[in-house]
């Protein structure tokens, strides 16, 4: 039994809080009450929240920040000097269980204990003798490297430009490989992996991706992710269509309640309806939309219409840090720019409940009794929260970057003391140099 005791206030979910203790059972749940014998961590001054999930992130982008060319350009531009980064380095495991690793380890850091990674860029099929076998090798490395760090993953095999019939084979043969161990929904039984499919969007895939990636997900009982309605995603699809990014999903059965849809930045009342009335999720990613110049998601009028909407950073080429807990200040501070401005409250739920619920699952994103023990425990004592009246609040309002003194993955500690308990940054950050620079 693990006690965390003295919290100055517990975020349990979004309509709970209370100060006081909170008890993680042996098994790494949260308890009712506390057991003697048990260890017992002093957290006075300390507000603790659910584990942040982070329901959009490109984790093979971490390797590839502030490239010349990326910043602020229309996505016609980004997206060919990424792919040029990526092909000079060569996309293999290597590459990125490396990346991997420093952005999970990142993430963790900032308090986020739930990676959604749409993985879209592979190798080029042409040059290997198996290259769904090559795939899966890139899925096993991306994998290893959450477990090293103690990290819950939810692998989403994308796709962008990819020959349909093999992202439908690759993603096949991840899932029997991935899920070998059996699975709930794609979900591993210690809830520690989570897979998923999602091409990267209309302007890239084809109808064709879009059905034969749903068939793998119908047959294992997967969730289904994609992008849609940014700057380039509608121009595209009006250019390439006549059709409205949203028109397309819905005729190819992409508008549905196991679909969650990231970015969301131009869309229309009746659009909003639309994906309201067929139950599907969103992920507002402002870290990457608004630096970019790509658009603010309308995010109370998507929940306003009921929508259930996550929190994501994107990748490091767009948004350069993978700071969730900094984007959803970020998401708080630009909403009244295209609506009523957000509640702190409101934002926090997006980057807990909101993103778990996304991803289908009601065993995180919250602290009540029999939820994974996933939580962060922020210091709240220093001067940088003196004189704030309302601390759940104030982990967005002040302290712009605050990071979590510790942080629980399973009841387990991943972070202690602001540092990785599994690995050491400096070598992390080696390997990735020594990788990149090779």
């Amino acid at each position: 039994m693990l006690t965390l005791s003295g919290a100055e206030r517990i975020m349990i979910d979004p309509a709970d809080e209370r100060d006081g203790d909170l008890h993680i059972a042996d098994d790494g749940r949260v308890a009712g009450s506390g057991a003697p014998g048990g260890e017992t961590w002093d957290v006075t001054g300390c507000v603790v929240t659910p584990g942040l999930v982070n329901a959009h992130h490109h984790l093979l982008q971490t390797g590839f920040r502030t490239l010349p060319g990326t910043r602020g350009v229309p996505m016609r531009e980004w997206l060919p000097a990424m792919a040029a980064a990526y092909a000079r380095a060569g996309i293999d495991a290597s590459l990125t269980g490396a990346t991997a690793a420093v952005g999970l380890a990142e993430s963790l850091l900032s308090g986020v204990t739930t990676t959604a990674d749409h993985q879209l860029n592979w190798p080029n099929p042409s040059g290997s003798t198996d290259p769904v076998a090559d795939t899966v090798a890139i899925a096993r490395a991306i994998a290893e490297s959450a477990t090293a760090l103690g990290a819950r993953l939810v692998f989403v095999r994308g796709s962008a430009r990819d020959d349909p019939e093999q992202a439908a084979a690759s993603a096949e043969a991840i899932a029997q490989a991935l899920l070998a161990g059996g699975h709930d929904g794609g979900v591993t039984h210690d809830g520690m992996l989570q897979l998923a499919v999602g091409p990267a969007g209309v302007h890239s895939d084809s109808e064709a991706t879009f059905r034969l990636l749903g068939e793998v997900a119908a047959r294992h009982g997967l969730r289904r992710r994609t992008q849609a309605n940014e700057q380039v995603d509608t121009e595209i699809a009006l250019e390439k269509y006549g059709r409205r990014p949203l028109d397309l999903l819905e005729d190819w059965g992409w508008l549905s309640s196991d679909v969650t849809i990231a970015h969301l930045c131009d869309v229309t009342p009746a659009e909003i309806a639309r994906l309201a009335e067929g139950g599907v999720t969103g992920t507002h990613a402002p870290g990457c939309d608004v630096p970019m110049g790509w658009g603010i998601a309308p995010v109370h009028a998507l929940l306003e219409a009921g929508i259930e909407v996550g929190l994501g950073t994107s990748g490091g080429g767009s948004n350069d840090a993978g700071h969730l807990l900094a984007d959803a200040r970020l998401a708080m501070q630009v909403s009244g720019l295209v609506g009523p401005q957000l509640p702190a409250r409101t934002v926090l739920a997006m980057a807990t409940a909101g993103g778990a619920a996304g991803l289908g699952r009601t065993d995180i994103g919250h602290l009540r009794e029999g939820a994974r023990g996933d939580l962060c425990v922020w210091d709240v004592s220093g001067v940088s929260d003196a004189g704030v009246a309302d601390p759940i609040a104030g982990l967005l309002w002040a302290s712009p970057g605050r990071k979590p003194r510790h942080v629980f993955v399973g009841g387990r500690p991943v972070v202690r003391d602001y540092e990785l308990v599994s690995a050491r940054e400096a070598d992390l950050v080696a390997n990735l140099k020594a990788r990149i620079t090779s």
